[in-house]
């Protein structure tokens, strides 16, 4: 059954258009409380959100959707994402949400729904919430109309958890480091569980007018935190996204270092002392071919699954890893949490860059990566990838791939894009099949 609301990463889209509502909200909240209606106890829902102006709105409309079918309503306030995953689970939730686009800009909003094991839904309940959305809400008699909360000590409860994701004997002390928080989520807890563990902390993103998230700041726009960081003479710099489940790592030089790479070495440090789950690594289609050929040269393996973070943990779920991620920045360490947290992770580089004693250009070059090109070919309607010119086009470029590299052709989850990928061992070869995919598809749109 075709999706209606759920995309790749929950429901998202622009606020105030299709299913980014207000009245949406509210029959989410009315559908997923009544999903997770299980028993005689007393149901609670964790609501989080980012720092987006229409967070506001979203919040009261979903409060309004969970307690009109008789569940208790706690609010965080502006947190992580895994902050939210983390507290579903330690305050016996049966349910949480996070209300925000992740690195969208702040005109668009999301929700994304926990579990009360604090593990993103799967398919399946995602589509039964679906099935509800499109019926009448089943609302409780006014004795059973649930209650509404704000806890004040949400912030403290995930810095504390976070920090012990670190040795106890390790300290950061002696290290200068830039958090760049994109004026989002994160903007009060990456800097302060960094800072409590000794370093010197440079924060930048950390003042949010509902209007500013990741604007000219945070893991999709590094030109701000790389200038920061060669200036300061910082030894590394921490880029997180508008909800801070993505990392993306500056060093010492002002270069970016993706999630690949902080997949190899958080892998090979576990391996190392012994602590790596599954074998090897989990990573999406996207991630570079470059780390396949490493981990292999490791005795590891390295499984791929469909584009987004939930995809990758279903798999490693199943495989028994405790490592995975994707090249743009997610990182899911299950030792640590149950989705992605790109504090967590920062905190994992922070912890080998102590322990190593090497800069981070050193540290965080596990892998020469082999050239790959992502184009984005942007259309409104149809289905360009199933016209025959264009599957003509795709399978010449396979063809003159085999065995040399990849092609990853797919429909962004999130936004109305073609998303074409090609990697090899030759740069110009693989900007001219990516060029020519591109073309077709824009002929075909």
């Amino acid at each position: 059954m075709a999706r209606k609301f759920f995309g790749t990463d929950g429901i998202r889209g622009r606020t105030n258009e299709g299913v980014m509502t207000a009245a949406t909200a509210m029959r989410v909240g009315q559908a997923a409380g009544t999903h997770f209606l299980r028993g005689g106890h007393r149901h609670r829902v964790v609501i989080g959100k980012d720092t987006r102006l229409s967070g506001y709105m979203m919040e009261s409309a979903l409060v309004a959707g969970f307690t009109s079918v008789g569940m208790d309503v706690v609010m965080t306030g502006p947190l992580p994402t895994p902050a939210i995953a983390l507290l579903t689970r330690e305050m016996r939730a049966d349910l949480g949400v996070m209300i925000s686009a992740s690195h969208n800009p702040y005109e668009d909003n999301g929700i994304k729904l926990f579990g009360p094991d604090g593990f993103k839904l799967s398919d399946e309940a995602e589509a039964a919430i679906e099935i509800l959305l499109e019926q009448e809400p089943l609302l409780v008699q006014a004795d059973r109309i649930g209650r509404a909360r704000r806890i004040d000590d949400a912030r403290g409860r995930y810095i504390h958890a976070i920090k012990q994701s670190v040795a106890s004997d390790i300290r950061f002390d002696g290290l200068k480091v830039v958090v760049d928080c994109a004026n989002g989520a994160a903007y009060q807890v990456a800097p302060s569980a960094i800072w409590e563990l000794g370093a010197d902390v440079i924060a930048m993103g950390v003042e949010p007018n509902g209007t500013n998230i990741n604007k000219d700041v945070g893991s999709t726009s590094l030109d701000a935190i790389k200038a920061r960081v060669v200036e300061e003479g910082a030894d590394i710099g921490i880029a997180l996204d508008g909800d801070a489940d993505r990392l993306i790592v500056i060093d010492e030089k002002g270069q970016a270092v993706d999630g690949d790479q902080i997949m190899a070495l958080i892998a090979t440090r576990l391996k190392a002392r012994g602590d790596l789950k599954g074998g090897g690594v989990v990573a999406t289609v996207m991630s570079n071919l470059g780390l396949e050929r490493y981990l292999e040269t490791q005795g590891l393996t390295l499984e791929r699954a469909k584009v987004g973070d939930r995809y990758v943990l279903e798999k490693m779920k199943a495989g028994g890893f405790n490592v995975g991620g994707e090249q743009s920045g997610h990182m899911i360490l299950l030792d640590h949490g149950t989705t992605g947290d790109g504090t967590v992770a920062a905190l994992r580089v922070l912890a080998s860059l102590v322990r190593s004693g090497k800069p981070a250009s050193e540290l965080l070059h596990v892998f020469d990566p082999v050239p790959q090109l992502l184009k984005n070919v942007r259309y409104s309607g149809g289905k360009p990838l199933e016209a025959d010119s264009v599957k003509q086009v795709i399978a010449d470029a396979e063809k003159e791939l085999e065995c040399t590299g990849r092609l990853v052709i797919r429909p962004s989850g999130t936004e109305p894009v073609i998303r074409v990928m090609a990697e090899g061992d030759d740069a110009a070869q693989v900007e001219r099949i990516v060029d020519r995919i591109c073309d077709a598809v824009r002929e075909a749109v």
